[in-house]
């Protein structure tokens, strides 16, 4: 493991390129650029507000804060999967004719989508400031719930972006696979309201405590369960070992797969 830090220290030129390369890409040739990071999370607030609030009668108090605070972190989560699976596809020329750490191209994906998920905070803020719940002293926590949610995040693309070159059908399964997980996470719902036999579903989903931890510091302006964010942290740090190992094994037949 000490390899790939060397690595990323010695091609952090490249890295840093790489990054910028993911943010702007985002935005090329689009006419509003970046306010595209502010409109999308609206309109999907305001659809699911519409749906679960007024269509199917949602009772939570403040249902758009507190459906905001799912959401975009949701987003953050699904869109870096997404477009982990299909990167090394995508960048299968650079990969055959130059030579570079090829984990830079996973790791830029996501530290571009965290990027864009903390330019999407601002909206949290501003539908807590002007929902009249305000900003309390547990804001603090937002870091520790970032790099939860990155190291989960990283993980799993490591591991989707090398298995996706080998099985390209594992790309389409992906996106159907996260649109069942949306509703396996209380995003829409409170995790109190989904019936007791099910709650086991939510228990072993870690992006449960994540966005939980988000509802605690924005909305419910609680101080988060600080014990099953660390232990998540230690959890993703091994994980990420793991998917790095089966990165590094499966990384030695992408020119040839590509």
């Amino acid at each position: 493991m000490t390899g790939v830090f060397k690595n990323l220290y010695n091609y952090r030129e490249l890295l840093k390129t790489s990054v910028k390369k993911e943010v702007r890409s985002k935005y090329k040739n689009s006419f509003l650029g970046v306010l595209w990071s502010f409109l999308n999370p609206l309109l999907q607030i305001l659809v699911y507000a519409i749906i679960f609030s007024l269509i199917l009668n949602n009772k939570q108090e403040h249902y758009a804060i507190f459906l905001c605070c799912g959401l975009i972190p949701w987003t953050f989560f699904s869109t870096s999967i997404n477009k982990a699976a299909f990167t090394f596809v995508e960048n299968g020329n650079i990969i055959k004719k130059v030579y570079f750490p090829r984990e830079i191209i996973p790791i830029s994906v996501v530290t571009a989508e965290t990027i864009n998920f903390l330019i999407s905070t601002i909206i949290i803020l501003g539908f807590v400031i002007f929902g009249g719940i305000g900003i309390s002293k547990y804001i603090v926590f937002y870091p520790i719930i970032l790099i939860a949610q990155y190291l989960i995040i990283l993980s799993i693309s490591f591991i989707v972006s090398s298995v996706c070159i080998y099985l390209r059908d594992l790309q389409h399964f992906i996106g159907v696979l996260l649109q069942l997980l949306f509703y396996a996470v209380p995003i829409v719902y409170s995790q109190e309201d989904l019936p007791m036999q099910y709650q086991w579903i939510l228990k072993y989903n870690p992006l449960t405590y994540i966005i939980n931890a988000y509802r605690d510091i924005f909305y419910y302006q609680t101080s988060i369960e600080i014990v099953p964010i660390l232990i998540l942290i230690l959890a993703s740090i091994i994980l990420l070992i793991i998917a790095y190992m089966v990165f590094n094994r499966l990384q030695k037949g992408f020119a040839e797969q590509l």
